[in-house]
């Protein structure tokens, strides 16, 4: 069980050094060598637990998405269905984005490794759509179908600049970084001001 319970260990400090060179280097810039550095833990031991770069990328990865998946869950039973729920769900996953290394690295894992582009987006939108689903289920305004549609890709329009912005903002040199989850919620506010829907 001691053994058990430091390889766990081990491997825990392992996917964070991970998260962090992948994100400042990405997949191809990442090396085996430094992510061994930055978890002071030898070569043999990440080797044990990781035999390929590609191995490790696949922990961070799901390990980010995990995470994602638990806020969402979390959010969804939080706060009354609608809008404000997809506001809350946006920027609760851009707050992610701001700090969180490992869901930072599996969204641009999941973007620069082939056949992973939408791994990230699939663990969040289909609790948006349900969202708006249950806003315009009542009343059924005109084209609601369509506007359900709009509003689902424009959150996956405004997560996809956050996770820019947030990227942007971490190798400014430019100390005075103000917060993405913040900018995306005004965003929303504006862009909502007279969507018909009563939950706003």
């Amino acid at each position: 069980m001691v053994i058990q319970g430091r390889a766990a260990r081990t491997r825990g400090i392992l996917v964070r050094a991970a998260a962090t060179e992948f994100c400042e280097v990405g997949y191809q810039g990442a090396r085996l060598s430094r992510i061994s550095q930055l978890a002071a833990v030898s070569m043999g031991a990440l080797t044990f637990h990781f035999p390929a770069k590609a191995a490790l990328a696949d922990a961070v990865e799901e390990e980010g998405l995990a995470i994602t998946r638990d806020l969402v869950e979390r959010l969804s039973k939080e706060r009354d269905p609608g809008l404000e729920a997809v506001v809350g769900l946006t920027v609760g996953i851009a707050t992610l984005l701001e700090e969180d290394d490992v869901v930072r690295s599996a969204v641009r894992l999941a973007r620069e490794r082939p056949g992973g582009a939408g791994r990230w987006v699939e663990v969040w939108l289909p609790a948006v759509r349900e969202q708006l689903h249950r806003a315009y289920e009542d009343g059924h305004p005109p084209r609601a179908e369509e506007l359900r549609q709009t509003l689902a890709d424009m959150a996956v329009y405004l997560l996809a600049g956050a996770e820019l912005q947030v990227r942007a903002d971490r190798e400014a040199t430019d100390p005075v970084v103000r917060s993405s989850a913040a900018r995306l919620e005004r965003i929303w506010r504006l862009a909502l001001t007279g969507t018909p829907a009563e939950r706003i």
